[in-house]
């Protein structure tokens, strides 16, 4: 397997697992929860049926509707007359047995006995709720069906019916015996609740009492934005979520809307991958890079889509613009918009408005992406928080007016969200740093910071080599300037220019521009002063690594020479043995050739520079010629062949170094010597003096 396939296998791994991830926080359908709050406006953006949706009673209505019927209900009982004639003749035998019994007590118990049963014996709940006042009338079902509805005054349970009973034995003969009479044996409550019939219409009069009142049909407006809820308006939302979370708990119907999720974030996110591939294959290969851009993408929107899960509207705090900011800030702008909107798609998932979210992000992804180029200050953070804030208010206003047709239903609450969005954008160099940091990358703020000429490694390349100190600042201005006209990074030119020649710091006296008269090279052999001149280069990487400056001016450190040799020891070994051929590989520079656009236009520089600086007399003609010699030399020796910089732009670098070195080398007039002033004579003094009146 070679090393390509092995770097695709790995990029697709890590997309699956960007997938898994971003969908696993997507929210399943109805796991949004909406927030709000009786008598309060309405918060979140308005609410639609999307399906037919019963108005029913409210909670507190429908309590009230519930516990009133549940008073004014009749219960439904049946009356078992079996067992109550079947206990009063028991009794009549039992008295009977009784000679000692006076017939007149023995007739009244069996009349008081026959009495209560027809009048009705109950349990002892609901002689309860007689003695309450809660049941005044029970429903008594006939064996015909029919219920019909009595008066409980003259109803008992079986306690009073025994005292009833026993008080008519007061002061007669005890039942005791022999045989003794129990009057327990006797009495049972013979008006039985009937529960499922009871039950059965209960639940029917509270089905008729809280039936709905009305319907709202599919597409209609439930609530708006800033309405406030009413009683009616919070029982049609209640409704509205008891239905969904029904609707959704339906296993088929998730598992489709959970497909339908994945499938959404799979497209967008293969068509990520076929951009990088297609569109920055340079960015593709390194997969250093595919690493961050990938997890990036992940982590930032599962976490965007955790958070508005909390609460939905939480979705406009959070900075979209930081997409495009950090990825501007190591990437280019174009890549960055890409992987901007292919957030955003993947976010209105969950926005309730997704045309109008991804309008406003969108908007405030340009914004960020134009305001921040080449971020070098702090201060144009805080403008581009500014104007997002700006965009983000004017498009929310304008879209809410095509929606709704009124300034009165702007949620203005919503300019909150917006101002904390943009307070905690322009705090993103925090991220900055961390970015490079973990993944070693490098901003334009650090290449900033490196430019300055106070650092270390700067400070003690001027005190020691006075004279490269001068050369890397020219080839720094004159290398910037040609970036800005073919478009690569300027920062990085400048930078990587400073710090390029680090390496004669350890022998500065064996340089040209370093030396006072006296050349060291005189007294050495051609290959070993080409050895001593080679090796700044890897002094240049260990000064470079001990300072820990960022890789890529390591890398322009490395390549700034390419694989180029030292044509002035080469030429003198080739003159000190004309008959032999001299081998060039200890005066090559170990390269590698430059492998970007920076590093190639700061080699042209570099050379361009210190050849214009030996012309004797440095005219428009001798600086152009010197240039085209110098650049067409590495163009043929191959050197700039690894780099993706097109023969236009070498030609356009031409020219800036053209202009520039005539500016700065150009042919200076000489000044005369210094005139002496003519002294007077005392004589002229007083002539002079003599003519005064």
């Amino acid at each position: 397997m070679n090393n390509a396939v092995r770097h695709n296998i790995i990029v697709l791994l890590m997309l699956i697992g960007a997938i898994i991830v971003i969908s696993m926080a997507l929210p399943r359908q109805g796991d949004i929860q909406l927030n709000y709050s009786e008598g309060k406006p309405w918060l979140n953006p308005m609410l639609t049926a999307p399906f037919d949706i019963p108005i029913e009673h409210g909670q507190a209505a429908a309590q009230r509707i519930t516990d009133s019927v549940k008073t004014h209900f009749v219960k439904i009982y049946r009356k078992d007359a079996t067992q109550s004639n079947q206990h009063v003749r028991q009794l009549v035998q039992a008295l009977n047995a009784r000679h000692d019994l006076p017939l007149q007590v023995r007739q009244n118990m069996i009349n008081t006995l026959t009495r209560l049963y027809e009048n009705g014996i109950v349990d002892n709940n609901t002689a309860d709720e007689i003695e309450a006042g809660k049941a005044e009338h029970i429903r008594i079902l006939g064996s015909d069906n029919v219920a019909q509805v009595v008066p409980t005054d003259e109803m008992h349970s079986v306690k009073q019916a025994y005292e009833i009973l026993d008080s008519i034995l007061t002061g007669g003969v005890p039942l005791s015996g022999p045989p003794s009479i129990s009057l327990n044996d006797y009495l049972a409550p013979n008006l039985i609740l009937d529960t499922q019939e009871t039950d059965k219409l209960l639940n029917d009069a509270l089905n008729t009492a809280l039936a709905p009142t009305g319907i709202v049909q599919t597409g209609e407006a439930i609530i708006f934005t800033g309405n406030i809820v009413t009683p009616q308006k919070y029982a049609i939302i209640q409704t509205y979520e008891r239905m969904m979370k029904e609707k959704n708990s339906r296993v088929k119907g998730r598992d489709y809307g959970l497909i339908g999720q994945i499938a959404i974030v799979t497209i967008l996110m293969i068509a990520f991958y076929v951009f990088m591939r297609m569109m920055r294959k340079r960015v593709f290969v390194n997969l250093r890079r595919m690493t961050f851009l990938i997890t990036f993408v992940a982590l930032f929107t599962a976490a965007v889509l955790l958070i508005s899960s909390l609460r939905i509207n939480y979705i406009y705090i959070i900075p979209f613009a930081l997409v495009p900011i950090i990825i501007t800030t190591f990437f280019d702008a174009r890549t960055s918009f890409f992987i901007h909107m292919v957030v955003v798609l993947i976010c209105s998932l969950v926005a309730r408005e997704q045309a109008e979210f991804i309008i406003m992000q969108f908007l405030a992804g340009d914004i960020a992406i134009v305001s921040i180029q080449e971020l070098t200050r702090r201060s144009q953070l805080v403008r581009c928080a500014a104007l997002i804030f700006f965009v983000y208010s004017l498009s929310f206003v304008a879209l809410t007016l095509v929606r709704e047709g009124t300034f009165d239903s702007v949620g203005w609450h919503y300019f909150l969200y917006f101002a904390i969005n943009c307070v905690v954008l322009s705090f993103a160099y925090v991220l900055i740093f961390i970015v490079e940091k973990i993944f070693g990358f490098t901003s334009t703020v650090t290449l900033v910071e490196l430019s300055d000429i106070n650092n270390p490694v700067l400070r003690a390349l001027s005190e020691n080599c006075p004279g490269t100190f001068q050369h890397v600042l020219q080839v720094a201005n004159i290398a910037s300037e040609a970036a800005v006209k073919v478009g690569a990074n300027t920062q990085l030119v400048r930078a990587g220019a400073l710090y390029h020649d680090i390496g004669k710091i350890d022998n500065p006296a064996f340089f040209t521009e370093n030396q006072g008269g006296v050349n060291p090279h005189d007294s050495l052999a051609p290959e070993q002063s080409a050895r001593i001149v080679i090796q700044h280069v890897a002094d240049g990487l260990r000064r470079a690594e001990k300072a820990r400056l960022p890789q890529v001016i390591r890398d322009i450190i490395a390549q700034h020479h390419g694989k180029g040799i030292t044509r002035f020891f080469y030429a003198q070994a080739c003159k000190a043995h004309p008959d032999e051929v001299i081998d060039k590989s200890p005066y090559s520079y170990p390269g590698p050739n430059p492998q970007t656009r920076e590093a190639a236009i700061l080699m042209m520089a570099d050379a361009c520079e210190a050849a214009v600086r030996s012309i004797p007399d440095p005219t428009e003609k001798a600086i152009t010629a010197m240039v085209e010699k110098v650049i067409d030399g590495q163009v043929a020796d191959g050197l700039l062949r690894e780099a993706p910089i097109s023969f236009r732009d070498v030609e356009q670098v031409k020219q800036v170094f053209v202009e520039r070195l005539k500016s700065i080398y150009h042919t200076r007039i000489s000044y005369p010597d210094d005139i002496q002033p003519l002294m007077a004579t005392p004589k002229t003094e007083a002539g002079a003096n003599a003519k005064l009146p």
